[in-house]
């Protein structure tokens, strides 16, 4: 196996176990305050999800390794594995300053500079569509939050909600392996020369994936489950709901978005049924600042990085 293949699996299998750390938690945590889905059943079940729902459809995966910029071009496998390296010094070191963002961004600006940096084909009006997506998302969650929870306190009692969160939870769990996700997919078909998915592949990713998120829980969800907002039960199912089928669509039109910017602003969305007061901004604006960082400090890093490697190279 050629020296390049070898570092971009194990630069592959480290993302999946970054974006456990960082996206697993934001998944489970806005159901913490309801026994109905154990964090170990909730972890299992969106574990067995991002390894089967990619076998059905990876779009949005493909969207990362062809719509942003040509990746299977020579010298695809070095500008991606710049381009995860950047992503994840960018996540980390922010996530240490108490700045959890979102991995997903990071990537996108990390493959976007990557590719200009090693001269790859960068496609400007995908950047600008996915970008769009990714900024409308977060908006449209917190919109549909907003309407779900005024429909729950009609329909939802204390009798009935353990069932709406069960329903809401898989949605949720679904649109994150059908979307966000695949984030972590996108990096192994570099790897693997093909766009074709095998089990194999998508079980050893949801694996590492599962670890990570066993690890990142604690710290993810108690910033998304206590910090954004003053939340009850029905926040957290209504929050799941309107991330969820946001989600899902944005990976009907193949494109990416990032869960955890999408229940943030559903939950954003369920608190201010109840006033803007039951909101706590400064958590929000301190995780907006950090979104706003990420995309352009990756694209840079990552340019910047791919640039001198290029250079360097024989």
């Amino acid at each position: 196996m050629p020296l390049d293949v070898i570092v971009l699996v194990v630069v592959a299998g480290l993302f999946a176990i970054v974006s456990g750390m960082n996206d697993g938690g934001a998944i489970l945590a806005t159901g913490l305050k309801l026994p109905t889905v154990r964090p170990a059943t909730g972890i299992l079940t969106l574990v067995a999800l991002v390894a089967l729902i990619p076998l059905a459809t990876h779009q949005v995966a493909l969207t990362f390794v062809n719509r942003l910029a040509t990746f299977h071009d020579p010298g695809g496998r070095y500008a991606m594995t710049i381009a995860v390296i950047c992503s994840l010094t960018v996540v980390l070191v922010l996530s240490a300053k108490g700045r959890p963002t979102s991995l997903t961004l990071a990537i996108v600006g990390g493959l976007t500079g990557a590719g200009l940096g090693w001269g790859l084909p960068v496609s400007a009006g995908s950047v600008a569509l996915v970008l769009g997506f990714g900024m409308a998302a977060p908006v449209v969650g917190a919109l549909v939050a907003w309407a779900v929870t005024l429909l729950l306190l009609r329909l939802a009692n204390a009798h009935s909600l353990p069932s709406w969160h069960r329903v809401a939870f898989i949605v949720q769990c679904v649109a994150y392996a059908a979307n966000d996700g695949q984030k972590m997919l996108a990096v192994f078909i570099i790897a693997g020369g093909t766009p074709d998915l095998d089990l194999g592949t998508t079980a050893l990713t949801a694996a590492l994936f599962g670890l990570g998120a066993l690890y990142g829980l604690p710290k993810a969800g108690r910033l998304l489950s206590r910090e954004i907002i003053v939340s009850r039960p029905l926040h957290g199912v209504a929050a799941e709901l309107a991330a969820g089928g946001t989600v899902i669509a944005s990976a009907a039109a193949g494109m990416p978005v990032s869960m955890t910017q999408v229940v943030a602003g559903a939950l954003i969305g369920a608190g201010m049924t109840g006033g803007g007061g039951r909101v706590r901004w400064y958590a929000a604006v301190k995780i907006a600042t950090a979104w706003l960082l990420t995309l352009p400090a990756s694209a840079l890093l990552a340019g910047m990085a791919a640039w001198t490697a290029k250079a360097a190279l024989p």
